[in-house]
């Protein structure tokens, strides 16, 4: 993939316009902000890249969370950040659940004594049920009442309306009106012995069992049934007439991982007063990822490593505020690592560990795409939910990357500011975003 020099120095160059403009930060003069920028070599930051391609290539092809290829860029990055600034650098540490099948499940149903074992496959032009990702483990080896939950069981309303109650049961969920998440979320309130959706219907595309994925928090087990599969077993449990009991078997390793986060912070500043400049360091598992997200993880290190080496001049003036340069793990599960920051300085009382200390988030993730043209995150575009407070910080922030991309001749466009990169948790947490 080519990276273009343009890129990076633009890239570099709007940092140390913007951080300013929307901070506040007092900076002297316009010489300071071209010394930065001069001080970060392309070369530096093809260095990176080729670095987490070797890393990839000796890695089974990628760097995706939960593998030594992601383990081996943490330990990269850690390494050079202590090889090359003077940041305090640390690691924090949660746990990703992994998800495997350790064999096929197994799905009967018996309709007034009438026993009907149900197929599973992976080709779901021939499945009746399929797995859900992130399932948990069960085994239902008597037969277990069904009870339908009526509507699309997205509401407390739904689950209370069943007959029978739910609680020690299993529940049939038409899909549609809510999430998968917020089904299962239910379901394991009402305590629930497994969850058995089901397709809609609604279109010839709608009548296979298909794959979802519940997320790292679900604690339910679950199956996906075909749309005929689940109308032919929600009749049976409407009806006083029958009785629907199911048998079933879902085994997985669901073993816990640790995975990392690695924030790195100057030594001056105000740490109640935190700029915080993040990248993913997480690949998918087809890739090596290079520009999702090789090339903000590179930039994040070149930009570190030279703000690292002027403060430690003497005619370079500390900033008013410290910077934290922090690399998110897992990113491509869910923004897992960006939320479970934000999620710890929630809770943190530590000065400078808590989110009211953070005044920006500058989320870099695929700076290096190869269409020449610059998305900006549109600020008119965030969540409904967004609270108040990060929405004009967040608006300007937009406005200064078009400006900035604009007076310097750079194409550029909008791209929505919706949550989906690891600024939608520090977004969610009133912090201004872009």
């Amino acid at each position: 993939m080519m990276i273009q020099t343009i890129q990076f120095v633009g890239i570099i160059l709007l940092f140390i316009n913007l951080i300013p403009s929307v901070t506040g930060m007092t900076v002297n003069n316009d010489p300071i902000d071209v010394r930065f920028a001069s001080s970060i070599q392309i070369d530096d930051v093809l260095k990176h890249l080729n670095e987490f391609q070797a890393i990839a290539t000796a890695s089974n092809g990628n760097r995706a969370a939960k593998t030594i290829g992601f383990n081996r860029t943490l330990d990269y990055i850690t390494n050079f950040l202590a090889l090359k600034t003077n940041f305090k650098v640390t690691k924090s540490f949660f746990n990703l659940r992994n998800f495997q099948l350790l064999r096929n499940p197994t799905l009967s149903s018996t309709i007034n004594g009438v026993v009907k074992t149900h197929t599973y496959s992976t080709n779901l032009a021939a499945a009746e049920f399929y797995h859900v990702q992130y399932s948990t483990s069960v085994t239902i080896s008597n037969n277990v009442v069904l009870t339908a939950i009526p509507n699309f069981g997205c509401s407390d309303a739904d689950w209370l309306a069943a007959i029978p109650s739910p609680d020690g049961l299993v529940a049939l969920v038409k899909r549609g009106d809510c999430t998968f998440e917020s089904k299962a979320i239910l379901a394991s309130k009402y305590n629930v012995a497994t969850l058995l959706l089901y397709n809609d219907g609604s279109t010839s595309n709608n009548m296979q069992p298909i794959y979802i994925n519940l997320g790292q928090n679900n604690r339910v087990p679950a199956l996906f049934l075909s749309y005929n599969l689940g109308q032919s077993l929600v009749s049976a449990a409407n009806d006083p007439s029958r009785v629907a009991t199911i048998r079933l078997s879902i085994v997985t390793d669901s073993a816990l991982n640790p995975t990392g986060n690695i924030c790195a912070d100057t030594v001056t500043g105000d740490p109640t007063q935190t700029i915080v400049i993040g990248s993913h360091s997480d690949s998918v598992p087809a890739g090596p990822g290079i520009n999702d997200n090789g090339s903000g993880s590179a930039t994040n290190l070149a930009l570190a490593a030279a703000l690292s080496s002027l403060l430690q001049t003497s005619n370079y003036p500390a900033y008013k505020y410290r910077v934290r340069f922090c690399w998110w793990g897992a990113e491509e599960l869910g923004l897992l690592g960006a939320n479970y920051h934000v999620a710890e300085a929630k809770k943190a009382s530590v000065v400078g560990e808590r989110i009211t200390d953070y005044l920006i988030n500058i989320n870099l993730d695929m700076l290096g795409s190869p269409n020449f043209i610059f998305g900006i995150y549109d600020g008119r575009t965030t969540p409904t939910n967004t609270p108040a407070a990060a929405k004009p910080g967040s608006n300007k922030t937009t406005t200064l990357f078009q400006s900035w991309f604009d007076q310097n001749k750079l194409p550029w466009d909008y791209t929505r500011f919706d949550g989906r990169s690891d600024y939608g948790p520090f977004l969610a947490a009133g912090v201004v975003a872009g």
